[in-house]
């Protein structure tokens, strides 16, 4: 099993529904993530929910909605393997009617670009964080993401943590 980093990381991650449509951000590999990423110290998680969204998507959210919380436990591919203790944060939100896909000023590393999924699509995609794949199709069939439980629970990245 990988070493656990000391300290926790924050990350503030956006929901955004239109028309049965989820907003995401296609990486390299062919994986999907929500737009969204690391609170800075000193910064309000709405706050660094709205920066990430700049930098990734082009745009700031509306009404942000804090609706799931859960502890994620990221492996760091390095030699040796470390992980990371990371409280996700999910927020539902929209963005402006006129809003079009697209890269925003500091998109991820690893980011190729911004594009609505149909809901239907979901279950063909791979995730990151992976835990994504089973609750993002549960979010949207329950017709509201704010139905369930807040806290998610505990994930990690591989079998044998």
């Amino acid at each position: 099993m990988a070493e656990l980093i000391p300290g926790v990381r924050n990350s503030a991650r956006a929901l955004i529904l239109r028309d049965d449509r989820l907003l995401l951000l296609r990486k390299e590999g062919d994986v999907y993530a929500l737009p969204g990423g690391g609170q800075d110290t000193g910064e309000s998680l709405e706050a660094a929910l709205q920066r990430e969204c700049r930098e990734e998507i082009d745009t700031e959210v509306l009404s942000p909605s804090l609706v799931r919380v859960c502890d994620y436990f990221k492996l760091k591919r390095t030699e040796p393997p470390v992980r990371r203790h990371q409280v996700d944060f999910l927020f539902l939100a929209t963005v402006p009617d006129d809003y079009t896909p697209r890269n925003g000023i500091r998109p991820d590393k690893r980011q190729l670009e911004v594009q609505w999924v149909e809901a239907d699509a979901l279950a063909r995609l791979a995730f990151s964080p992976f835990y994504l794949a089973s609750l993002l199709p549960r979010l949207i069939r329950a017709g509201s993401a704010a139905a369930g439980p807040l806290y998610t629970g505990v994930f990690h990245d591989s079998p044998d943590s």
